[in-house]
């Protein structure tokens, strides 16, 4: 037995209330549960409790053990003063108040379907990364599609978190936010905090200054990234290095660490300087980016900003001074979509929330439902669990339960796992 069960079973009110009476005889009506306290003090508070004839209003404290109580030394915490029913699985020792009266205690043992918890230790037990692989089969898909929306927008609020943060250092220009995420979006996961924090370094009143030279746009994000150091001997490369320095003197710009970047196992066409020269060939490309998203409707005129491709010279070389075979810089669909389902669209959505527009949060969940679902191994593991993405708003939401609640065993805190406790 868990305490996280017993939570459960009382949260969701699948006691056999006929059954319930104190320890001492007297009947128990459960009038409110109580709010789930996920802090510090008693499990529940606000509760309505009616014992005999009399109605309690206060906290309830759940534990396995009623001997629990004195083994986590409830007794000298005030905090416990208010407690009006001890819950617990097995009574095992008598608990009194700090005037030295019994607590109004319930034991749980064969008050609810023993099935539950059955099921419950099935879950637990799951040596599956999906604890709900063999049995999810059975559950209505409407209850899977209802839970994966919840999903999604928990995801999207996280995601907002950290837009979040930079909205607020940037002082609410949402232009520099979104070149601030975009940027970080280029770097991908192994490089994202390189990119980000270049982009941080360089204004993007700099950029926007010379977005008609793509050379000078090369010079400062290359510059600013580190990589136009004194090593810099390649014929191409010297000529962004001396454009850089004059740039970085009108400016005032400031360098971050050429090491910073990483290229271990990184597949050629993420290398940070292909990544760098395609970001150059964007902001060369565009104007008032955000605002124009903004205003889109369709997916495919999303994507259309994104067509770029960096200059001749990243066509011949992976790397500054070291020539490669020929090979394309158009940023690929595949790309494209990453950048619209992990930037694009949260800071979309977003913006709808802060401007208390669900026509546009709306319109961001709809971009999600008409890109095509990410590929990788933990949508593959859905798969064969019997689950199928359909989109990046299925992929985005099985991402997000499958890292949240799934790789935790939360089974408990899961609207899947709920119907299974219950139906298997």
């Amino acid at each position: 037995m868990t305490e996280a069960f017993l939570h459960y079973i009382w949260k969701m009110k699948l006691l056999k209330y006929s059954a319930l009476k104190t320890i001492s005889g007297e009947e128990i009506s459960i009038l409110k549960t109580g709010e789930h306290n996920l802090d510090a003090g008693p499990d529940f508070l606000n509760a309505r409790i009616k014992i005999g004839n009399t109605t309690w209003a206060g906290s309830v404290e759940i534990h396995i053990k009623s001997s629990d109580w004195r083994k986590h030394k409830h007794s000298n915490d005030p905090a416990y003063d208010n407690v009006i029913l001890h819950v617990v699985y097995e009574n095992d020792d008598e608990i009194l108040s700090k005037i030295e009266k019994p607590i109004h205690t319930v034991e749980l043992k064969g008050k609810f379907d023993q099935k539950l918890f059955y099921n419950y230790e099935r879950l637990q037990n799951s040596s599956s990364e999906i604890p709900c692989s063999t049995s999810i089969s059975g559950v209505r898909e409407f209850t899977i599609k209802s839970w994966l929306s919840r999903m999604l927008i928990d995801r999207l609020e996280e995601k907002s978190s950290r837009i979040e943060t930079s909205f607020t250092k940037n002082k609410g220009d949402w232009e520099v936010t979104f070149y601030h995420q975009l940027a970080r979006a280029f770097g991908t996961r192994l490089n994202g905090d390189a990119f980000q924090q270049t982009a941080e370094t360089l204004p993007l009143q700099v950029l926007a200054k010379n977005k008609n030279n793509l050379l000078i746009l090369e010079s400062l994000l290359f510059g600013c990234a580190g990589w136009l150091d004194g090593n810099v001997k390649d014929e191409y490369m010297l000529k962004l290095r001396k454009e850089f320095l004059f740039q970085q003197k009108k400016f005032s710009l400031s360098a971050i660490q050429k090491q910073q970047w990483k290229l271990l196992r990184l597949r050629p066409a993420n290398f940070p300087t292909q990544r760098l020269a395609q970001f150059a060939a964007l902001v060369h490309q565009s104007s008032h980016l955000f605002s124009k998203i903004l205003n889109t409707e369709s997916v495919s005129s999303l994507r259309k900003y994104f067509k770029v491709k960096s200059s001749p010279y990243w066509e011949t070389h992976l790397l500054p001074g070291k020539n490669s075979a020929e090979h394309s810089t158009l940023l690929t669909d595949d790309f494209i979509d990453l950048l619209l389902i992990n930037t694009v669209i949260p800071v979309v959505f977003y913006y709808g929330k802060i401007k208390d527009d669900d026509a546009l949060k709306n319109k961001a969940l709809n971009w999600l439902d008409s890109i095509p679902s990410e590929n990788n191994f933990i949508i593959r593991e859905w798969k064969e669990a019997g689950v199928k993405s359909k989109s990046a708003y299925d992929s985005q939401a099985l991402l997000h339960l499958r890292k949240n609640l799934c790789s935790k065993k939360l089974c408990l805190h899961c609207g899947i796992g709920h119907s299974i406790l219950k139906n298997i």
